[in-house]
């Protein structure tokens, strides 16, 4: 018995769940704002230099950067976790634009910071025979 690709039979499509959370991480990702080759959440306001205020929790910030920067490429580390104070580092090991990210929530407020790269001191080159100053 062969079948027919067309048929009459109407069916609605129905969505896979896979493919809307794609959707919805597609969507996240898409309106987001990069500094220095740093991603920032959408809504982020800047507060100073290298320096966001997210805009959303701590937790759900971590969670933005787990689809953003994955765990096994960009290392993590917790850096204070005291009461009312809680940090995580998330390492660029690329080394390209920026060194890492802070992130960090204090005061019921979470706020991004963009580590920039170590930038080489620069060397002043003295002549290597200098004149005599002349006398008057």
């Amino acid at each position: 018995m062969t079948r027919a690709l067309d048929s009459l039979k109407r069916r609605f499509y129905k969505a896979r769940p896979l493919g809307t959370a794609l959707l919805a991480l597609w969507a996240t990702v898409a309106g987001a704002e990069v500094v220095s080759g740093a991603q920032l959440p959408d809504g982020s306001q800047k507060v100073g230099e290298n320096r966001y205020r997210a805009p959303r929790d701590f937790d759900a910030t971590l969670d933005y950067y787990k689809s953003v920067y994955s765990a096994s490429s960009y290392p993590r580390r917790q850096i204070v976790n005291q009461p009312g104070v809680k940090a995580v580092h998330i390492s660029n090991p690329s080394g390209k634009n920026f060194a890492g990210l802070n992130i960090y929530e204090a005061n019921d407020e979470v706020r991004i910071f963009i580590v920039p790269l170590q930038q080489a001191p620069r060397t002043v080159k003295k002549p290597e025979n200098p004149k005599p100053a002349k006398k008057k």
